[in-house]
């Protein structure tokens, strides 16, 4: 069973449409990073999904639970925008509010663990309105991981925090999936950071989800390989597979041949140097996670080489 399932999910503002058909499903323990420029309609699909906004058409699941127009779910804990912290009250008032709210039966308690939980317990007994914007986001960060809900809705939950911070984020949201099974959205710009702890990505521009890749096929798409741009594509092809017959030659939408193994540059020029084979361009393809998401969300980015670049 999914934790979370959404099917065709579409919202209007005004006769514009902010999000458009969007479905997607995330299992328990996944860790999906959702990607895309500012206006893109991360924050009201997110919005939708918690329970917070009603969708013009579309269904939404939680652990299997059809949930109506706004309805909210007791499974799903949130961080959307701006932290619901309430500046009068203290960091530990704040949480056991969200607890006795819950009906948790060892509110103060659960306070405690949650505080303790985002490095936020020695500031349990300050007032709010005295925080700084990175300790406003760990307290809404435990806010929405009281009740130890089995889904987690984040909205930039690195904004605002100090390196220690981000890091300690990265691994509780990490231990929360491996550990509990909780399925994580996370959406966010600070690309290296998803780098480092999802394990699904999905892509949104102009309101749809353009694309869904997993982690595995980002590194794969970022890793640097050896490029070789020759007027004669198949002869050359020909000749490297029958000098290195273990690695993987694949031409490129532009003729160009993409080689799959740690050869090194000279020896791939001596070799066809030595067959006759013209070469115009051998150089080393590199494009960075920033280049490809850049790419996928409709920008434009270099592609860089030791040639220096070129345009993607």
């Amino acid at each position: 069973m999914d934790a979370l399932k959404c099917e065709n999910l579409t919202r209007d503002f005004w006769r514009k449409r902010v999000v458009d058909s969007v479905s997607l499903a995330l299992a328990p323990g996944d860790l999906y990073g959702l990607v895309g420029r500012n206006g893109a309609g991360k924050s009201t699909l997110l919005k939708m999904l918690a329970g917070y906004l009603a969708p013009t058409a579309g269904a939404v699941e939680i652990c299997g639970e059809a949930l109506g127009p706004c309805q909210t779910s007791a499974h799903v804990g949130c961080l959307i925008e701006h932290p619901a912290v309430n500046p009068s009250l203290t960091a530990f008032q704040n949480v056991m509010v969200r607890a006795l709210a819950q009906g948790l039966p060892n509110a103060k308690e659960a306070a405690a663990r949650t505080l303790q939980a985002v490095g936020l317990d020695p500031a349990a007994r300050e007032r709010a309105a005295g925080f700084s914007l990175g300790m406003k986001q760990r307290l809404g960060l435990a806010l929405a991981l009281v009740g130890e809900p089995d889904v987690l809705l984040l909205d930039e939950p690195f904004n605002g925090l100090d390196p220690e911070g981000v890091r300690q984020v990265r691994e509780l949201l990490v231990g929360l999936a491996e550990t509990r099974q909780v399925a994580v959205l996370v959406s966010s710009h600070v690309l290296d950071q998803l780098d480092r702890m999802v394990t699904r990505y999905g892509v949104i521009r102009e309101g749809r989800l353009v694309c869904e890749v997993t982690a595995d096929q980002v590194a794969a798409e970022c890793t640097d390989y050896l490029c070789v741009e020759t007027p004669e594509t198949p002869r050359a092809v020909a000749v490297l597979q029958q000098r290195w017959p273990a690695a993987s030659f694949t031409v490129m939408p532009n003729d160009a041949i993409r080689i799959g193994a740690d050869i090194a540059s000279e020896e791939v020029g001596r070799v066809l140097l030595e067959a006759d084979i013209p070469v115009s361009g051998l150089y080393t393809h590199s494009r960075d996670i920033e280049d490809y998401f850049v790419a996928l969300m409709g920008g434009t980015a270099p592609v860089r080489g030791k040639g220096g670049e070129k345009d993607a």
